[in-house]
């Protein structure tokens, strides 16, 4: 009996890659997001307002261009994994199980990007300045304009995202920057 080979083709690389490059995309939109310039983290624990495990965190020094940037940087790493989406649902040997995987994935980051929009729209309609939200599917980190935020403050941000989306509490943060 001969033994099964693996046969690696180049549809099964090419999809690798870009799954790769996905990946590399959504990673470095999380770092830049949550490594921007933030110095100091506390939690906020209150008797009064229970609010899970969502964290506040306050940032100093932070410059009114924040958010500007935040989304366009946001946008850009958004842009890039789209284009490879569809660089392979395009791509002519990809099978049509890659590009069904493509397209539910496509859907995936479009659904995030509107669900990401709508929770800022929302926020600011509670009277905070600005803000930016980040979601990936597990988690949530919220960046909030404002000078002092309180306890029933972060609880309403934090019913705001969850009548939204379903992420564990402990995997929202509320990073304060003014």
């Amino acid at each position: 009996m001969k033994k099964p080979t693996l046969i690696i083709g180049k549809k099964q690389l090419v999809l690798a890659g870009m799954t790769l490059l996905l990946g590399a995309a959504v990673y470095l939109n999380y770092a830049t997001a949550s490594g921007g310039g933030i110095k100091t983290t506390k939690v906020i624990d209150s008797k009064t307002v229970n609010y899970g495990e969502a964290e506040l965190v306050n940032s100093q020094n932070t410059g009114n261009d924040y958010f500007a940037q935040a989304r366009i940087d946001r946008m850009k790493s958004r842009g890039e994994a789209v284009e490879t989406l569809k660089a392979i649902m395009n791509g002519g040997d990809a099978t049509e199980e890659e590009k069904s995987v493509a397209s539910e994935t496509a859907a995936s980051v479009t659904s995030l990007i509107e669900t990401e929009s709508k929770v800022e729209d929302l926020i600011k309609a509670q009277g905070f300045d600005d803000c930016v939200v980040y979601l990936d599917g597990k988690t949530a980190n919220i960046v909030v304009k404002s000078a002092g935020l309180d306890a029933s403050q972060a609880a309403q941000i934090k019913d705001i995202l969850l009548s939204e989306v379903n992420v564990a509490n402990e995997n929202i943060r509320i990073v304060e920057a003014n």
